[in-house]
Parts: C-alpha cells; structure tokens; sequence
C-alpha cells in the first residue's frame, strides 16, 4: 500500500465521522412555535394546527403523584392505538408548556419514555397523534421541594 492510498482512507474516514457527528442536526427537526409557546393551547396549535383533542383509555401515562425533584420527573407514554404518528408531553403550569415531542416511524414501538422538567405542581399531559385523530391522557403531579411532601 503506498502512501497516497493511505491517505485517501484516512480522508474517507474523517470525512465519514465528521458525517456521522453532524447527522443528529440533519436527522431531527424542531417546531420552534411550538416549544416557545407560553399557553398549553398554543403548543398544541402549533404542533397540530386546529385538530381537537380526545382523552382516550387507550393512552397510559405513567408519571408519578409526587415528584421529589422536578428537575427530573420520569414519564412514560405508551398506546395500543394503531397508526402512532407521534407522542408529546405538555406540562401545563411550565413557563414553556411543552416538555417534549417525538416522532415515531411506521411500526415503531408506541412506547416512549423520557425526564422532563416541573417548575410547580401540574397536569401531565401525554398527546398521541394517530391516523385517526389526537388522543391523550392527564394526571397532576405535585411537585415537592427536597422529597418532604410540601
């Protein structure tokens, strides 16, 4: 192997890892409006536009009643619908009401799970969008500080 060939690899190979490091920035998209609004409606709006959102018994939202550190709330969101398009969390009382959205790829696992952030005590609010429509499920999680149940 002479030197030239070896330094075509080496280029090939930087330029395959500089690739690769950039890709999360080409692979994930952001709705802006959505995560700056101040009003849990408003998220939603820019998120969905103008569908209307059902509670369904069909989504499950696993968060717990108290919340030791509201730095680091755990929350799992998972449907038997068919058809996930999508999953999101609002946490109606933070400044900026949604927490975080994922887009789920055809026959993904409808299960996500993720910490999010809680100022104070507060709705939990978990939206999947499906086929059919918007569906989702709520549950109050006090915020206590430093695990005392205050």
């Amino acid at each position: 192997m002479n030197i030239d060939n070896t330094r075509r690899m080496l280029l090939k190979g930087l330029m395959a890892a500089a690739a690769l490091a950039a890709a999360p920035v080409w692979a994930f998209t952001r709705n802006k409006a959505a995560f700056e609004a101040t009003e849990p409606d408003a998220a939603l709006k820019a998120l969905f536009g103008d569908k209307s959102v059902s509670e369904s018994a069909e989504v499950s939202l696993k968060v717990p009643d108290i919340a030791e550190n509201g730095a680091v709330v755990p929350v799992t969101i998972a449907t038997s619908l068919a058809g996930v398009k999508s999953m999101s969390v609002v946490v109606a009382a933070n400044p900026n009401p949604l927490s975080a959205s994922f887009t789920l790829l055809e026959g993904a696992n409808s299960e996500i799970s993720t910490r999010i952030k809680m100022g104070e005590s507060s709705d939990v609010i978990a939206v999947v969008e499906t086929d059919a429509g918007l569906f989702s499920a709520r549950k109050n999680v006090k915020v206590t500080i430093g695990g005392c149940g205050g």
